[in-house]
């Protein structure tokens, strides 16, 4: 394959809703360019991108696939990534080393949800974007709508490039209003013939063509002076105008298509060859400290790893973007983030499943390496004494959790295995280990993200078990000030235990109240790993409990608010004054006043008005306006507190508070509720009491365990 300079390269990423034509759009771009001889379909499982089993079995992208084409020689890397929000992991990581973002919109549909998510991605990394509606050929295409949708949305710098001279099946020609001709396509598509505009749509071409004239002039001084004196731009002067504004995120051009009839798909590639910018023109990468990182294909070589593809009988297989100089085979380099040399061995172009040896990667392109010994994604590689480290990619926030329960012991080690290597290859896939819940918890961007990771666990790594209900992490807390004491007595031949400790308990509030009969010796602050925290202090006059066996005191109570006494959660938010006890010349040892202090801790806490506190989180619901009924009535079925409600477009915006117990299955049904084309965010927010019947059933059913174990 030939090593493209710098400029000849244009990095490009598919996005949009499920079912916009992503993947159609990307295999007639191969074989319209020559890159593949016959056009593959989803439908025969067929496609350059979608060849895993797991796509296959759902007929759609589950992973984002980098393919590549020659378009009059310009290199076009082209990554096909899913639609469906459970693989936004994938979006994140393709969006990360792209120039150029091209938002498919179904004719049908509009602006849908996942438009709306991947946009915003767009927006932070600052990706210059354009609009294709494709399927203008179904019989419910609605192409202005569409465009409307899209400039409601997303601003008046959505500017119409083409329309269709017909949609529904009478679909055949597209009408430029920037080269101002109408393409008119023979029945199976491909080239098209070149036509004067119809009479009949003059008018509105020159309406659509004098917008984006006057669009790009817009933006640019000397482009509106010229236009002003002119009154018309060349189309030289539209070229570099558009260029600038595209790259500016002022312009979004908005070009129809018909990828499954291969209409109009070159015209795109001319595009992207002719105006979208190459590595060096595009928005440069940051530094962890925010400075920019100017691209030089003759200085040191600068590589960041933005996915992890395992290949069998390879292994990892690391995608890279070369920010400088160039990669051979055999060049050492250092990984900045272990501070490890690296050498580079096999390298490789990636064309979906295909792979060929490359001789070397040049500045702005995208290639593959294998056995890169402890290197992962989002590591930068660099230059020895050539210090830099390339902002990381920055995945989602999981939305759903489950706990997996093998159904073989002596598996711990093997399942720990595969979901390391599993969170290697998907960042956006959170593992704990959860030793307060005791459960290993996989979290999630919804329920066929989890699918996907519970095939690979089958089927790669041959291992068996139940996908259960993962604990809720409460935590225990007391509402009043109890004094308790406990004597631990034991005397079994020889030497025994004694230890016996007096405990005052309250709950941490503003402005606590000193008490007269208590001498404060010392005071400990203790930030609690869990949230919350302890105050401890000794409280002891006269010597009736010598100090030395103070941090055995702390140890049993610590060890009791590790595991709470309602539910076997943790305890916070508490201030404990050791102030009475006794001990003996003989008996008393660390290990009798640690057990004294656990038992009384105990005691004292059920007789303090203990109370249950659960995980609350803020969720952010984007959702069409004609579901946000149903949907704001779910919530509350949830006790979920409604907090505000916004819109942006088409696209209403819910914030609410809910209880972590009502959302671990609130994705699927959200998606249920609203035909999959609602998509939330979580993030924790705080704790709160929960209501008395929830805590009294988790006091239940911890008894039961405790009774079973």
């Amino acid at each position: 394959m030939n090593v493209y300079s710098p400029s000849n390269i244009r990095n490009v990423v598919l996005l949009g809703h499920a079912g916009s034509g992503k993947t159609t759009l990307s295999e007639t771009m191969l074989f319209e360019s020559g890159s593949k001889k016959r056009r593959g379909s989803i439908e025969q499982n067929s496609t350059s991108s979608d060849y895993h089993d797991i796509e296959h079995e759902k007929e759609k992208s589950v992973f984002g696939t980098l393919l590549n084409l020659d378009w009059r020689g310009s290199k076009i890397n082209l990554v096909d990534t899913p639609g469906t929000a459970d693989y936004i992991g994938e979006v994140v990581g393709a969006l990360r080393v792209a120039d150029t973002a091209i938002f498919t919109l179904n004719a049908e549909y509009g602006v849908e949800v996942g438009t709306e998510l991947h946009w915003k991605y767009t927006q932070k990394y600052n990706i210059p974007s354009l609009f294709i509606v494709n399927k203008p050929d179904n019989e419910y295409s609605k192409f202005q709508r569409t465009v409307d949708m899209a400039k409601e949305r997303f601003g008046r710098g959505v500017v119409v490039v083409q329309y269709p001279y017909s949609e529904g099946e009478d679909f055949h020609a597209i009408i430029d209003v920037l080269k101002m001709t109408m393409y008119e396509f023979p029945e199976d598509g491909g080239k098209p013939d070149k036509l004067p505009i119809p009479d009949s749509h003059k008018a509105q071409a020159d309406l659509l063509h004098n917008e984006l004239v006057e669009a790009v002039a817009e933006n640019d001084e000397t482009l509106l002076d010229l236009y002003l004196e002119q009154g018309e731009l060349t189309e030289s002067q539209m070229r570099e105008g558009l260029q600038q504004s595209l790259l500016n995120r002022d312009i979004f051009p908005l070009f129809c298509c018909c990828a499954k009839r291969n209409m109009g798909t070159g015209r795109v590639m001319g595009f992207l060859g002719n105006v979208a910018p190459n590595p060096l023109e595009a928005n440069p990468p940051k530094t962890v400290e925010g400075e920019e990182i100017e691209l030089d294909p003759e200085g040191y070589p600068l590589m960041f790893i933005c996915k992890n593809s395992p290949e069998s009988h390879v292994g990892d297989m690391l995608y890279f973007k070369m920010y400088g100089g160039e990669a051979k085979a055999g060049l050492d380099l250092v990984n900045q983030t272990t501070g490890n040399g690296v050498r580079l061995s096999g390298l490789y172009w990636i064309n979906g499943q295909k792979r060929l040896e490359a001789i070397k990667v040049p500045t702005g392109d995208i290639g593959a390496a294998v056995k890169l010994k402890n290197t992962g994604v989002n590591d930068t590689l660099h230059a020895k004494g050539k210090e830099v480290e390339i902002e990381p990619i920055h995945f989602p926030e999981p939305i759903i959790r489950t706990a997996i329960k093998l159904e073989h012991e002596g598996e711990e080690d093997k399942l720990g295995n595969a979901l390391h290597q599993l969170q290697r290859e998907d960042p956006s896939l959170q593992v704990e280990h959860s030793q307060e819940l005791k459960q290993v918890i996989i979290h999630g961007q919804g329920e066929e993200h989890l699918a996907v990771i519970e095939h690979a666990l089958r089927n790669r790594f041959n291992l068996e078990f139940d996908f259960v209900q993962p604990r809720i992490p409460y935590r225990e807390t007391i509402t009043k000030a109890v004094r308790t004491e406990y004597k631990h007595k034991k005397q079994s031949g020889g030497a025994g235990q004694f230890g016996e400790v007096s405990l005052l308990l309250e709950p941490i509030t503003d402005n606590m109240p000193e008490h007269s009969d208590l001498k404060v010796r010392d005071e400990k602050v203790i930030e609690l790993d869990w949230g919350g925290k302890l105050i401890f202090r000794n409280c002891i006059v006269g010597g009736v409990i010598d100090n030395r066996f103070m941090p055995a005191i702390l140890k049993g109570i610590m060890e009791k608010m590790e595991n709470g006494p309602l539910s076997d959660c943790r305890v916070r938010d508490i201030r404990v004054s050791v102030y009475d006890g006794s001990m003996h010349s003989v008996d008393s040892n660390d290990a009798a006043f640690r057990t004294a202090a656990l038992m009384a801790f105990r005691k004292g806490f059920l007789d303090a008005s203990p109370k249950l506190l659960e995980p609350v989180y803020t969720i952010e619901v984007d959702v069409p306006a004609d579901y946000m009924g149903d949907v704001m009535s779910d919530i509350s079925t949830r006790r979920g507190q409604i907090l505000g409600m916004d819109s942006e477009g088409s696209i209403q915006k819910i914030k609410a508070q809910v209880p972590l117990e009502e959302l671990d299955h609130y994705a699927t049904r959200l998606k249920s509720i609203t035909q999959g084309s609602a998509r939330y965010a979580r993030e924790f927010s705080h704790y709160a009491q929960v209501p008395h019947d929830i805590q009294q059933r988790v006091m239940e059913q911890n008894m039961e365990l405790e009774e079973a174990g």
